[in-house]
């Protein structure tokens, strides 16, 4: 079996949610979003975890989370800071509070990662579809030719508050043209799209395409990230308090540069996320209902109710 990675992105601050919300009990035995999302890894053939976070809730990680799934799967932890910064920008980034974005995260994984794997958000519970769909694509990624899972925007998106998304254009073949990340809301029977590169809003239907951060790579992506960082930190020098490297900004540079291919994937899942306080009800209803359909147990790494 292909050796294969789930990246876990998990150093968010949460502050729209008001706590560690990577770290908010959603199943029945306080199971974790995070708990269901390495359980359906494992079922699809995924062999190693890496977490993301910050290091001051490295304990909290490995006491919780950890402990619960180190006999399951190889896991390991990644620190998100400026270590691996171009000291030049290491002062000036030392009042900023939050971290430096998507891209910034998954660089910081490159010693720990030597197989195709992919990223997730902490936070957003994808299915197990999803799981299975990427693992697949995983056992024959080729070094430029990556992959995205992708979802309908309108079966993402909370009543209660925008919400960020990447909106995807995608070609006749599937693959993607571009990734724009956005701050999305449900407005009718529309969704309002506020780019965050600061363009025009404008709305979409609630069946595009977009991306919820589930990607698919290979380690080639860590030399591109190492060469892009520098460019971006100057380009942005004047704003580094506030500026985000992200993963999709990335992959649209690649898209226009003509090195990499993304193939658009879509999965049947359903998304269920925290984005807000009151999404938790949602999905803990949507988790007590797969329970009772047999998708997971109440002895969440083995029970007899579970289909298999």
């Amino acid at each position: 079996m292909k050796d294969k990675t789930l990246l876990i992105m998990a150093a968010g601050m949460g502050s729209r949610f008001g706590g560690l919300k990577q770290l908010e009990p959603v199943g029945p035995n306080n199971e974790f979003i995070i708990d269901y999302s390495i359980y359906d890894a494992i079922k699809a053939g995924f062999n190693k975890v890496v977490f993301i976070i910050k290091e001051e809730n490295f304990n909290i990680f490995k006491e919780t989370i950890g402990k619960r799934v180190e006999s399951h799967i190889k896991v390991e932890y990644v620190f998100q800071n400026n270590d691996n910064i171009p000291r030049k920008y290491q002062e000036l980034l030392k009042t900023r509070e939050k971290p430096l974005g998507t891209a910034h995260a998954i660089y910081c994984a490159k010693d720990k990662i030597n197989e195709p794997f992919a990223i997730i958000n902490a936070d957003d519970f994808y299915g197990r579809d999803a799981y299975i769909k990427a693992s697949n694509y995983l056992s024959n990624i080729k070094d430029n030719h990556y992959g995205l899972i992708a979802y309908r925007l309108g079966n993402t998106l909370t009543e209660n508050g925008a919400a960020k998304r990447g909106v995807c254009k995608v070609n006749e073949n599937n693959e993607l043209i571009t990734i724009i990340e956005s701050s999305t809301e449900l407005v009718g029977d529309s969704v309002k799209v506020s780019p965050l590169d600061g363009s025009s809003p404008f709305e979409v239907e609630k069946d595009t395409i977009c991306s919820m951060n589930m990607l698919l790579f290979t380690p080639n992506l860590f030399k591109i990230l190492e060469e892009k960082l520098p460019i971006f930190l100057e380009d942005n020098k004047d704003n580094l308090d506030n500026c985000e490297f992200l993963i999709p900004i990335v992959l649209n540079e690649l898209l226009k540069e003509n090195r990499v291919i993304v193939s658009v994937i879509e999965t049947n899942a359903k998304w269920y996320g925290v984005t807000y306080k009151e999404d938790k009800k949602l999905v803990v209803n949507a988790i007590n209902n797969m329970i009772k359909e047999g998708i997971y147990s109440n002895n969440f790494y083995g029970g007899s109710n579970e289909k298999r």
